[in-house]
């Protein structure tokens, strides 16, 4: 039961954090309405002092809501217009803290699998792909994510994936090839056996076609091979985070598989410093632990008067003493360790 007076106050509140709230989204759409490369500087600024004086969560909903609804759209959006925003971000990342681009990135990439599995006509997943690609041009995250995408979108290999593959490929596939040459040879060599074996079901044979000659100019280090390449505008927006990112990039880039972000609500948020997450579900199981009786096969009465002695009280830790007690070596150990 909660009194009036008590239920009064919250209520109160609550619209105070409502109309508080609000006014914190117009601030931050304002920003954003008026963002374009030579304000940058100044809006950068002006998000850090928000940041300063707000909740850091409501910082980071905030602005992933209003970018989100910028740039997510059922049209292809201007690529310099999604650069100057994932600038934004990245800048923002990299001088307020990792978790404002770790929020906007597993919004991003749960969205990206949303809308990827339901089939939508528009051109979200382009939109989307490209915010991604973006995040990884300005160091906010690892080549990692990126191989992780583009092998789940060579495993479906549909014409709409390959239209994807295309279209990251040329925002990022040479940063790729300088990140991660092997992954990339590897990557090539799983989509030309793929192209083989699909080559019955896909109608428009063109676009495999050209997406494998893409893969091929890509190893060969070859730009001239790809229409529409352009780095130059990309290089120029990383000149200007270079002049306003106060530490060094590469530290903070999150390293961070694509099934860690989309199980993020499962096994918490391990990239995040101080991420509080309680639904450990290891720990509530009860029926997992039951299971999980170690066995180690017959250890003599001896030993285990020995960890009776030493206060081994539970059973993972009488193991445990056991498997160091009775080892041969140490890589018999490890095994035993292991199981």
């Amino acid at each position: 039961y909660v009194p009036p007076q008590v239920r009064k106050a919250q209520e109160t509140l609550d619209d105070k954090k409502r109309e508080e709230l609000g006014r914190l989204k117009k601030m931050v759409n304002g920003l954003i309405n008026r963002l374009s490369e030579p304000n940058l500087s100044s809006i950068s600024g002006q998000m850090e002092d928000l940041y300063m004086a707000n909740s850091r969560k409501d910082m980071n909903e905030t602005l992933t809501d209003t970018l989100m609804n910028a740039c997510v759209t059922a049209v292809a959006m201007p690529a310099r217009l999604m650069m100057e925003h994932v600038l934004l971000v990245s800048i923002l990342h990299h001088n307020v803290g990792i978790e404002v681009g770790a929020h906007f990135l597993e919004a991003v990439v749960k969205k990206f699998d949303e809308i990827c599995k339901s089939d939508a006509e528009g051109k979200e997943c382009e939109n989307l792909l490209a915010l991604i690609a973006h995040l990884y041009n300005f160091h906010v995250i690892h080549s990692l994510l990126i191989f992780d995408i583009l092998k789940k979108l060579v495993s479906i290999f549909t014409e709409k994936e390959i239209e994807l593959i295309l279209f990251l490929l040329k925002n990022v596939g040479f940063s790729l090839r300088k990140d991660d040459a092997l992954a990339l040879k590897e990557l090539i060599t799983e989509a030309q056996r793929k192209a083989n074996t699909a080559e019955k079901k896909l109608q428009d044979q063109t676009r495999v076609r050209f997406m494998l000659e893409t893969m091929l100019a890509l190893r060969n280090n070859d730009m001239r091979k790809i229409p529409g390449y352009d780095p130059e505008p990309v290089e120029k927006l990383r000149k200007l985070q270079r002049t306003l990112v106060r530490s060094s990039g590469k530290e903070a880039q999150l390293r961070v598989s694509l099934e860690s972000l989309l199980s993020a609500d499962q096994v918490g948020r391990w990239w995040i410093v101080g991420s509080s997450w309680s639904g450990a579900p290891m720990i509530n199981d009860t029926n997992n632990r039951t299971q999980q009786k170690l066995r180690i096969g017959k250890v003599s009465s001896k030993i285990m008067e020995l960890a009776r002695k030493q206060r081994m009280n539970t059973d993972i830790r009488r193991s445990i003493f056991c498997v160091l007690m009775t080892s041969e070596d140490f890589l018999d150990a490890f095994e035993k360790l292991l199981k």
